[in-house]
């Protein structure tokens, strides 16, 4: 695997469902190329086909038009390789955490292994949650049932993490705490990481680029490098660069929604 290879790579793609009132398209001719342990964000408003992009990439879906590829090879079905985070934990009522994130394994080998358990455990540990294995998730913060979704969709140790506006259900101070969190996480073990997010600055503060998407059908307006070095925190937020960076892409928003 080449680290100048694309790890991700949306090729004149296009996406059509075929609903009870006509075929519907979701996307059209979207363009785009990440990079091995780059960290993409993508806004555009809401039904512009942002987690459609997230499920073509992960072969839950296929696209309909163009080609997606993840390291040079397209996607026809899921791979392990790839981690998802969704917008709710999804997490299984009845198991503890331990077993939760250790739930790929039994899934892909019908069993977890000591070593498995092990691993998990240092997961837990990076994703601040050590002392929490037994707990179900019932006993948790919203928070918390997020860090343990990550810690799962890590658990493979996958080269990308796809996100599907993974802190959209949590109240303002625990999102910004846990935008840190994932950088925290993200900084000590790089993956390829493909965010889904309607918040501007959330999106600025994580993302190496920041991809905006047009209204339905999809297509791929703008592509833009954060002009922000790293390592980051609100403070990062407020210079004037950044003041007008937010503005052009709010700019670019507004102008979506009201089309």
């Amino acid at each position: 695997m080449s680290i100048d290879q694309d790890a991700i790579r949306f090729s004149d793609v296009g996406m059509t469902f075929l609903t009870d009132h006509g075929p519907l398209t979701a996307l059209s001719g979207v363009d785009v190329a990440l990079k091995r342990h780059e960290f993409v964000a993508v806004l555009g408003p809401s039904g512009c086909g942002k987690s459609t992009l997230l499920r073509l990439t992960s072969g839950l879906m296929k696209a309909t038009q163009g080609t997606v590829s993840v390291f040079g090879h397209p996607v026809s079905e899921p791979r392990d390789d790839i981690g998802i985070v969704f917008q709710q934990a999804t997490l299984l009522p009845w198991a503890n955490v331990l077993d939760n994130v250790t739930f790929p394994a039994k899934h892909k080998r019908g069993r977890v292994s000591a070593s498995d358990r092990d691993h998990a455990r240092q997961i837990l540990a990076t994703c601040g949650l050590a002392g929490f294995e037994s707990r179900l998730p019932s006993e948790l913060s919203g928070g918390m049932q997020q860090r343990v979704g990550i810690a799962r969709a890590l658990f493979l140790n996958p080269d990308i993490l796809l996100m599907d506006e993974p802190f959209s259900a949590l109240d303002a101070l625990t999102r910004d705490a846990m935008g840190f969190e994932l950088l925290r996480i993200w900084q000590a073990s790089p993956k390829t990481v493909l965010f889904i997010t309607h918040s501007i600055p959330e999106a600025v503060i994580l993302a190496d680029r920041v991809v905006v998407m047009s209204g339905r059908p999809g297509r791929v307006i703008a592509d833009m490098e954060v002009p922000l070095g790293r390592p980051r925190d609100e403070s990062s937020l407020r210079s004037p660069e950044m003041q007008d960076y937010m503005a052009h892409l709010r700019s670019l928003l507004i102008r979506e929604e009201v089309a």
